[in-house]
């Protein structure tokens, strides 16, 4: 079990174990402080390219700025961060940007913002001139506590998300809780998903943790940040370094998101924020797991009840099950169209399932839309459900 005390605002590093060699997660208040002394431990580069959002950049582009003075002045490159943009075109515009600044093999790339610009940022530094170093400032939760830590980087097609991609290890991930305090209250309350899902594959504890103080980790206490952010990116480091390349162990991180990716697909990246299809991913694949007798009552019960308290979230799409199915079938995960999926067996563990009954899968999102459904009729049909062949 990781433990980390509260009280404690100090730097921590985590190392990741990668196939490019090990890099450290550098985690605390203040870390953007230290970028020049970071990047300099790292060896000379011959030019600093920063590639943000235009929203990231006005709201921490400054504490970048103060934390990079020391190395050469850096060449803005901005991108779209929207989801619907995390495509070809905009991994065309980045590399295009960076020939006509002059980019050569030994320059930096730093990724500074969430998870849509951590992956083009990636994609690109994997394949421009067949690789450049890279370092992630994330500055979004679920880019903090999952998405920069692991080496996975990729961008979407109208078929799929992240279906083109590398696996291309940073070389150093750079978190300051400090940067969570600007982001929209929609933004940071989708991320807090990743963490309750970090709870539910591998760490009970931290879970009840959750159901305790999930309001004032809304709040954005700053100290209750500290110790999740570094415990979480802990948890994701465990598994990477075990298993980079997706073969076994790291598909527990896909938690939730066999429906999560299915919902961002069928509604074009537009409707949903990651966290967002993450929570409604999580609650469906608790509830097949009771489904198909591998997850109790009572897990599901308390893994339904802490994502919604999350927050509202946009409502299920009116689409037929087989739209969802067929969109599973192309998931990247799936092998010879058949379906795998993520369960728990109970909190603090997960495995990965195949050959799971489709009439298992297409009676939970039969029952999906009611996960958010407030009425006392729907929390009686909720109730009436799990209990059903719970002895």
């Amino acid at each position: 079990m990781l433990h980390f005390h509260i009280h404690r605002m100090r730097i921590k590093r985590i190392s990741v174990r990668s196939s490019g060699g090990a890099y450290s997660v550098v985690c605390g208040t203040g870390v953007l402080q230290r970028c020049s002394q970071e990047i300099s431990a790292l060896g000379k580069f011959s030019a600093v390219h920063v590639v943000s959002s235009p929203r990231v950049w006005r709201a921490v582009g400054k504490q970048v700025e103060r934390g990079l003075r020391g190395t050469d002045a850096p060449t803005l490159h901005r991108v779209n961060d929207a989801e619907a943009a995390k495509n070809l075109q905009t991994v065309e515009s980045l590399a295009r940007s960076l020939v006509k600044s002059g980019a050569d093999r030994k320059s930096l790339l730093v990724a500074v913002g969430g998870g849509v610009v951590g992956d083009v940022a990636g994609f690109v530094a994997a394949t421009y001139l067949r690789g450049v170093t890279l370092i992630h400032v994330p500055t979004t939760v679920v880019a903090q506590v999952d998405s920069s830590i692991g080496g996975k980087t990729g961008v979407n097609l109208p078929e799929g998300k992240n279906l083109v991609g590398a696996f291309y290890p940073p070389a150093l991930v750079l978190s300051d809780p400090q940067t969570l305090r600007t982001l929209p209250e929609r933004e940071f309350r989708g991320g807090l998903a990743e963490i309750v899902k970090h709870a539910i594959i591998a760490d009970r504890e931290m879970f009840t943790m959750l159901e305790k103080h999930l309001e004032k980790l809304q709040r954005r206490d700053s100290h209750l940040l500290a110790e999740l952010i570094p415990r979480n990116a802990a948890i994701k480091a465990r598994v990477v370094s075990r298993d980079e390349r997706e073969s076994g162990l790291r598909e527990i991180l896909n938690f939730g998101h066999t429906f999560a990716h299915a919902l961002e697909s069928l509604t074009h990246y537009r409707r949903y924020q990651h966290g967002e299809a993450v929570a409604w991913g999580m609650m469906c694949a608790a509830l097949l797991g009771h489904e198909v007798g591998i997850t109790r009552a009572d897990d599901v019960s308390r893994m339904v009840s802490l994502v919604r308290r999350l927050g509202p979230l946009p409502p299920w799409p009116k689409l037929p099950e087989s739209a969802f199915v067929e969109t599973m079938r192309a998931d990247k995960k799936a092998r010879d169209r058949e379906i795998r999926f993520v369960l728990t067996p109970r909190i603090g563990k997960a495995a990965s399932y195949a050959h799971l009954p489709l009439s298992a899968v297409e009676r939970v999102l039969r029952f999906a839309p009611h996960f958010f459904c407030d009425s006392p009729r729907c929390a009686e049909s909720a109730e009436r459900h799990l209990g059903k062949n719970d002895g």
